[in-house]
């Protein structure tokens, strides 16, 4: 079975070894139908302590490590250039 790779902000690095990963995704409304942001934290195993926050990174889950982490950080996001982010809300809009 694949791993989930999940992709968010850095929101804090104060644990030893962990960092809390903010995600962030977009749904659609079943009644409305608009879409509506959903947000989650999750706690990752930052072994190097490189992240800050405020960083985007990526995340990839894997066995439990402690009772609520069940993630590795695996690294910076790869950064989108302005004609991709273009790109990404112009295939929103028509989404939506």
């Amino acid at each position: 079975m694949p791993r989930r790779v999940l992709q968010g902000v850095v929101v804090s690095a104060k644990a030893a070894k962990t960092v809390t990963v903010l995600v962030e995704r977009r749904v659609m409304h079943p009644v409305y139908k608009k879409f509506v942001k959903r947000s989650k934290k999750y706690l990752a195993h930052d072994e190097n302590r490189r992240a800050k926050p405020g960083d985007t990174v990526e995340i990839v889950e894997c066995r439990p490590l402690s009772r609520r982490k069940s993630w590795i950080l695996v690294g910076d996001a790869p950064a989108r250039t302005e004609a991709q982010a273009r790109a990404a809300k112009k295939t929103a809009r028509k989404a939506g």
